[in-house]
C-alpha cells in the first residue's frame, strides 16, 4: 500500500509541471534539464522557449517561420551571437523598434540615415584601438544600429532659435573612436553625438576618472573662470547609455518632443503649462541650451516655445489682435523682474477661430532655476476699444544636473545641481523689444560680457573640435549632405 502511494516526477501530470517551469528564466530551465529525463523532456517544451524568445530577443511567430527552427533552437542561435547582451538587448531593441516605427510615420527620411549594426569583431577592434572597454549596453545598441550617417538633421534632436541652430547626429562607432578623448580633463571620454553647426557633442565616460562616474553621459562645458584649460564642468544628461537612449526615445514616440519640419525638436512640454482665457489657449514648452550656457560664470540659457490658439468654435466677432506682452520673472533667489513690450518677437498676430500662432524666444539667468508667467493684451478687431488680457501659464525652467570640474573642487567632484548663485542676471529676450519697460536690479554690462565670453568660447570649440579633424569626416559629410566643414 505504501509503495503504491509513492510519488515521483514520472507520476505527476505534465500540465502542472509545465506551469511551474514557465516561471523559470532560461538559466534555471537549462539547469532543470539536467535533473532527470522527465524534466529534460519537459524543459524543451516549445511554448516555454517561445516566451523566452519574446522576452529576451523580441522574436515573433514570423521570425520563427523564416528560420524554420524550434523556439529552443532559435533562442540558442541568438544567445550564441548576443548572449553577453541578454540583460540589455530586449530593452534596447524595443526602443529602436519603437523609434523607427514612429519616425516611419512622422519623418521617414531620418530612418534612411541609420546604419546597419556593427559586428562583434568590429567592436572588439575599437576597444583595442582606444585601449578602453565599451559598456555592454553601448555595444548592444551598436549591434542593432551602428549610429547614423553624418547628415542634417540628426537623429538625436535639433534646436533652432533666430540665427542659432543645433542638430545632433548619433555617431557611428568608427567616427566616435576618432574623437576618443585622452587629454586632461576629458580622459577616457567617447563622443556619442556631434553637431556640425556648434561643434557640440555629448560624451560618455568609459572609466570612472576625473570626478566622473563610469557610463555617465554629459555635455562638456569649459570653466571660463579657471586658468587651467583642463577645468571642464559637465551638464549631465544620463547615468548610463540605456537610461540616456531609452528616455530620449520615450520623449520622441510619446510626442513630448515635437516633430517640426521633419526634425525632432527637444522641447519639453509640461501638461500643466496650459491656460485658457475665453476662446484663447496658451501653452508653453521649454528647452535648455548647453552650448550657450556655462557653470563658471553662472550663465544658463533657455529657449521657450509658445503656442497661442483660438478655439475653432469661437464666434467670428471674437477675432482679435495681440498688442503687447507682460512677463513676471522670478529666479531661484526669489528676485522678481518685470518685462513689458509691444507684440511678440516683432509680430502682432491676429487670432481668428481655429487660428494657431507659435513663436520661440529665450531667456538667460544666473541661478539654476527660474519661472515665468504673465499675460498678453489683445483688442477685438470689430471694436478696438474692447481690450482684454489672456493669461500665460507659469512655466519653470530648471538647469539639468551639473558637476564642477575636479580642478575647481580640489580633487573631489561635487554635484551642485541644486545650488544657486548670488548674482541675479535674467532677461526675457523677445526680439524687437524697443521701448520695453524693464524693472531690473542686475548689472547689465557684466551680463553682456558674460554672454559674449560664452558665445566666443563655443565658437572656438566649434572651430577646434577634435571630431572636425578626424580622418574621413569631411569626405563623409560632403558625400551625405553636400556640406563642407
Amino acid at each position: 500500500m505504501a509503495a503504491s502511494m509513492e510519488l515521483s516526477l514520472n507520476n505527476l501530470p505534465s500540465d502542472p509541471l509545465l506551469l511551474m517551469l514557465s516561471f523559470l528564466d532560461f538559466r534555471d530551465l537549462i539547469s532543470c534539464s539536467f535533473v532527470s529525463r522527465r524534466l529534460n523532456e519537459l524543459s524543451g517544451h516549445n511554448p516555454l522557449w517561445k516566451g523566452l524568445c519574446l522576452k529576451h530577443w523580441l522574436l515573433t511567430e514570423s521570425d520563427k517561420i523564416q528560420k524554420v527552427q524550434t523556439w529552443k533552437e532559435l533562442f540558442r542561435e541568438f544567445y550564441t551571437d548576443l548572449g553577453r547582451y541578454i540583460d540589455h538587448y530586449g530593452t534596447l531593441k524595443k526602443a529602436w523598434d519603437d523609434l523607427k516605427r514612429y519616425l516611419d510615420q512622422q519623418c521617414p527620411r531620418m530612418i534612411a540615415s541609420l546604419k546597419e549594426g556593427a559586428k562583434e569583431e568590429e567592436l572588439d577592434g575599437i576597444e583595442a584601438q582606444i585601449c578602453c572597454k565599451l559598456s555592454d549596453d553601448y555595444r548592444c545598441s551598436y549591434r542593432i544600429h551602428n549610429g547614423q550617417k553624418l547628415v542634417v538633421p540628426g537623429l538625436m534632436g535639433s534646436m533652432a532659435l533666430s540665427n542659432h541652430y543645433r542638430s545632433e547626429d548619433l555617431l557611428d562607432i568608427e567616427t566616435a573612436a576618432g574623437g576618443f578623448q585622452q587629454r586632461k580633463g576629458m580622459r577616457q571620454c567617447l563622443p556619442l553625438t556631434f553637431c556640425f553647426h556648434t561643434g557640440l557633442s555629448q560624451y560618455m565616460a568609459l572609466e570612472g576618472t576625473e570626478g566622473r562616474s563610469r557610463s555617465e553621459i554629459f555635455y562638456h562645458c569649459p570653466d571660463q573662470m579657471a586658468q587651467d584649460p583642463s577645468a571642464i564642468d559637465m551638464f549631465i544628461t544620463g547615468s548610463s547609455f540605456t537610461e540616456w537612449f531609452t528616455s530620449y526615445v520615450h520623449n520622441v514616440v510619446t510626442g513630448e518632443y515635437p516633430i517640426i519640419r521633419d526634425q525632432i525638436f527637444r522641447y519639453v512640454h509640461d501638461k500643466q503649462c496650459v491656460a485658457t482665457t475665453g476662446d484663447i489657449t496658451v501653452s508653453v514648452s521649454t528647452s535648455f541650451l548647453p552650448e550657450l550656457s556655462s557653470v563658471h560664470p553662472p550663465h544658463f540659457f533657455f529657449t521657450y516655445r509658445i503656442r497661442i490658439e483660438m478655439a475653432k468654435d469661437a464666434l467670428p466677432e471674437n477675432a482679435c489682435q495681440l498688442d503687447s506682452r507682460y512677463w513676471k520673472i522670478t529666479n531661484a533667489n526669489g528676485n522678481v523682474e518685470e518685462v513689458r513690450g509691444p507684440g511678440v518677437v516683432g509680430e502682432f498676430p491676429v487670432m481668428t477661430p481655429g487660428k494657431v500662432h507659435e513663436y520661440a524666444s529665450c531667456t538667460t539667468f544666473s541661478t539654476t532655476s527660474e519661472y515665468m508667467e504673465g499675460h498678453y493684451t489683445f483688442h477685438r478687431l470689430k471694436n478696438k476699444e474692447e481690450i482684454f488680457d489672456v493669461c500665460i501659464p507659469r512655466f519653470h525652467m530648471v538647469c539639468p544636473p551639473f558637476r564642477e570640474s575636479i580642478v575647481r573642487s580640489q580633487g573631489s567632484a561635487r554635484d551642485v545641481s541644486s545650488a544657486s548663485f548670488n548674482e541675479d542676471n535674467s532677461s526675457d529676450t523677445d526680439d524687437h523689444n524697443e521701448g520695453v519697460t524693464v524693472s531690473r536690479n542686475q548689472n547689465h554690462e557684466q551680463l553682456f560680457w558674460d554672454m559674449l565670453s560664452v558665445l566666443f568660447c563655443n565658437i572656438w570649440i566649434g572651430i577646434c573640435h577634435p571630431l572636425c579633424q578626424m580622418q574621413g569626416l569631411h569626405r563623409e559629410l560632403h558625400k551625405n549632405t553636400g556640406l563642407q566643414l
